[in-house]
């Protein structure tokens, strides 16, 4: 197990590189829009990305060749994976395509015309009508559109303007690739990922990701043939069958770093694999109620060497960076833990263009 633990950290923590190279290498980047100190995406970026601040993924991203997409949750891949995700089939039509059938057109001719458009404009252009939105609630229906539009590959995102999506027309995609290869390479992006992870949540992860792109692909039997022609090695330890990428070796040595990781980075994206790995439950606790949150509204899993072993709260109150720690058992003792705690709150700092304000233990 301990091999494993060591294993996922270090191909996840690779020598930084440039945010191209980052983004190409890690695959896929998950986008939240919470802020706390800072979004999930920078937060995941900052560990990898030499010289990375805050912010640095939206400013850059029109000039890279990258695009947001949805492959199991929503995020930033290179441009050349699209061709994994489309074409969708339209079959499920959503709400808004049932309640405004030719907004679509009038959405893509506004946008051909004008260019990269900001959803403001589209209500100025085309009325503020209203719509049932995917939580049941309501959003204007130009803007449920230009989602609706993404996700068939129709509109890509150009930019964001101070977070908020501005949309132009998507670039012409290569051929389709075949439903097998498509699905294969999925399946190798999210390994490549999160790897190494418990085969069962390999299995839920490749029923996912088919599902919204190939809905008619069979995810287990795809799993099985990668296995069985020598693309995804497997162990067991402690009962649970790990897979992992068959051209990568699992020997390595931890290093004495301490790291802030968001709640979506790859080393802990995985619930599953987290318990098993580090033997206690992290919980994401944005939308919990207040009174009911163990760790904090968002909680940041502190990484020691190869073990998580507690959690920190890190909030900007004016220009200094406040840290609050907790751990799961004791706090380390060694020398080596509080040089390398004060380094990577320094970091974290740096990354935020804050000073150190106070740090609190639990």
């Amino acid at each position: 197990m301990e091999q494993l633990r060591n294993y996922a950290v270090a191909r996840s923590l690779f020598p930084v590189r440039d945010l191209e190279a980052t983004v190409r290498t890690l695959g896929f980047v998950q986008v939240d829009p919470i802020r706390a100190p800072a979004r999930a995406q920078d937060l995941i970026l900052r560990h990898r990305v030499s010289g990375y601040r805050a912010g640095d993924l939206e400013k850059h991203y029109p000039s890279l060749p990258l695009a947001e997409e949805h492959l199991h949750v929503y995020g930033v891949l290179p441009r050349d994976s699209l061709r994994l995700l489309h074409p969708r089939p339209a079959r499920d039509p959503w709400h808004v395509e049932r309640e405004h059938p030719r907004l679509a057109k009038r959405i893509l001719a506004h946008v051909g015309k004008h260019g990269p458009t900001h959803p403001r404009e589209l209500q100025k252009a085309l009325g503020m009508a209203r719509v049932i939105n995917g939580w049941g609630g309501e959003s204007i229906a130009t803007t449920r559109m230009l989602e609706v539009l993404h996700y068939r590959g129709q509109l890509r995102i150009a930019r964001r303007d101070k977070g908020v999506k501005v949309y132009e027309l998507a670039h012409a995609l290569p051929k389709p690739l075949a439903a097998a290869e498509r699905t294969a390479k999925l399946l190798d992006l999210v390994l490549h990922l999160y790897a190494p992870l418990p085969e069962r949540s390999l299995r839920e992860l490749a029923a996912i990701v088919t599902r919204t792109s190939l809905p008619g692909a069979n995810a287990a039997k795809a799993v099985e043939g990668l296995i069985e022609g020598g693309r995804i090695r497997h162990a067991m330890v402690g009962g649970v069958t790990y897979v992992w990428p068959a051209s990568e070796e699992v020997q390595v040595e931890p290093h004495d770093n301490v790291r802030l990781l968001a709640p979506f980075d790859p080393i802990v994206w995985d619930r599953r694999r987290f318990e098993l790995f580090w033997g206690w439950a992290y919980r994401f606790e944005a939308y919990t109620p207040p009174a009911k949150r163990r760790l904090g509204y968002y909680a940041l899993p502190l990484l020691w060497r190869h073990t998580v072993v507690g959690w920190v709260n890190a909030a900007l109150v004016g220009d200094a960076l406040e840290i609050e720690t907790g751990f799961v058992g004791k706090r380390p003792r060694d020398a080596a833990f509080r040089r390398e705690l004060d380094a990577e709150i320094g970091r974290m700092s740096a990354f935020l263009g804050a000073r150190v304000g106070k740090v609190i233990a639990r």
